[in-house]
């Protein structure tokens, strides 16, 4: 999942996804939720569940068990087995979809391409991400073995046409519900390919299907500006584009900055000073920076994933107890949200860099997967096998580690350092994240953060 808030309401809970509520459930939704995972997969494996009370409980009460609850929903989700079960993930859409009182029902949703063109498919308001993405390949004629490349995405429009990329729909939520309950044209459901290394390319461009796919994706990012051309390359590529050569074209882009990269909302960073604007966007396994300085001149840079030894999202909510987000008729919450990595500046020398974005959760997700890519390739394993299983929902961080030795272990971070961090978390390519109360910089143990496993040092040859 992005980022989760577990809030107290009327008896009952509200699980949010981006601020926005995904379901609400209740205590006993949940014990029995527990008590199914326990009798499936042992006691052993389950994390504790907070216990039933006989009394009423006190406020303290109250907000301790949504803080315990909380734990036990992330401890859950982040646990490689349990995280991915079926049984978790389908408690969560049925929860979703009684939330939104969304019968089960035949209706038709709009799937938009990145060319522009828009795919109607039939389906029921109960088909998960995969069930809905599999009826849009079968719509496109997209052979089953290319499945597993592409994957759907919740974009917002601007009113200049600009995309905002919200997220990437997981297994654990319904396209249909999540697009309906957001009441909002701005939001549509993308099609784009899920995978970083333009090696892949290759396997796309073999089907008629995908290469148009990918053909489209690849104009629209040029158009978008997401990859930098100049006047000739400009030329070149139209002429290709004349001439119907779209693998001529692709090829043509993947010699280009920015090919396949991600491209976030303008936010801000503390590198190389504090409260820089900055414009990111993530691709070619590594995050580019265009900053702007508080002098307003301009600088550029890049931090290689390999370089990352580690990193974390974490959240705050603006406000306290009493604000509107916590009120009964609350759906929304001011979430600030920052993506914080441990960068190898030199051989010696370790640096946080921290991005504050709304986007920061989708920023890990995009590290997370060119983290994956990189430890099959250097494990020797099927980029189409790790493909396949994250098209699943079932892939485990074991599947990118065969053959590689352990991340170094983690400091703790920096005392020094402003901590308006609320809670921050281990990130598995998914995750249920919950929101604390805690400014202390002590209460952020070595185990929140995500030790990269491609983290590689830096040998005098390299200075």
């Amino acid at each position: 999942m992005d980022e989760s808030l577990l809030q107290t309401l009327m008896k009952a809970y509200n699980i949010h996804v981006n601020g926005v509520l995904h379901c609400r459930v209740r205590y006993s939704q949940l014990l029995g939720l527990h008590e199914q995972i326990k009798k499936e997969y042992g006691s052993n494996v389950v994390p504790s569940f907070p216990p039933k009370k006989i009394f009423t409980l006190t406020p303290a009460e109250v907000e301790q068990r949504r803080e315990q609850l909380e734990k036990y929903m992330q401890a859950v989700r982040q646990h490689p087995l349990l995280g991915s079960s079926d049984l978790f993930n389908s408690f969560l859409r049925k929860a979703q979809q009684d939330t939104q009182h969304v019968p089960t029902e035949e209706v038709t949703l709009d799937i938009w391409l990145s060319s522009g063109q828009k795919v109607t498919v039939n389906i029921l308001t109960s088909d998960q991400t995969e069930d809905v993405l599999d009826v849009v390949a079968t719509k496109l004629d997209l052979p089953d073995y290319l499945v597993g490349y592409f994957s759907l995405f919740l974009v917002r429009e601007g009113v200049d046409g600009s995309l905002t990329f919200v997220r990437k729909l997981q297994e654990f939520e319904l396209p249909y519900v999540s697009i309906t309950s957001l009441q909002n044209s701005e939001f549509h459901i993308v099609l784009r390919k899920s995978y970083w290394d333009m090696a892949y390319d290759a396997d796309v461009m073999d089907s008629r299907v995908g290469l148009n796919l990918l053909y489209g994706q690849t104009v629209s990012d040029v158009e978008r500006g997401w990859i930098l051309v100049n006047k000739d390359q400009h030329r070149q590529l139209k002429s290709l584009q004349e001439k119907g050569s779209k693998k001529e074209f692709i090829h043509l882009c993947q010699t280009l900055k920015y090919y396949g990269n991600v491209k976030f909302d303008p936010c801000v960073t503390d590198f190389p000073e504090k409260d820089c604007q900055v414009i990111v966007s993530a691709g070619n396994n590594e995050l580019n920076f265009h900053v702007k300085l508080p002098n307003e001149q301009m600088k550029e840079g890049s931090f290689k994933v390999t370089r990352m030894r580690c990193w974390r999202v974490t959240s705050s909510v603006s406000g306290s107890m009493s604000s509107p987000c916590f009120t009964p008729t609350s759906s929304k919450c001011e979430v600030k949200l920052e993506l914080s990595f441990e960068y190898l500046m030199s051989k010696d020398r370790l640096q946080w860099v921290t991005i504050t974005s709304q986007q920061a959760i989708m920023m890990s997700i995009c590290l997370q997967a060119m983290v994956d890519e990189l430890m099959v390739k250097k494990s020797g394993g099927s980029i189409k096998k790790l493909l396949k299983k994250r098209h699943n929902g079932s892939i485990h961080r074991s599947d990118s580690q065969q053959a590689v030795k352990s991340p170094p272990l983690l400091d703790s971070p920096d005392p020094n350092r402003d901590q308006t961090i609320k809670l921050s978390t281990k990130l598995n390519s998914v995750s249920l994240r919950g929101i604390s109360a805690s400014n202390s910089a002590n209460d952020i143990s070595s185990d929140d953060f995500h030790g990269n496993y491609a983290f590689e040092g830096i040998g005098d040859d390299d200075l």
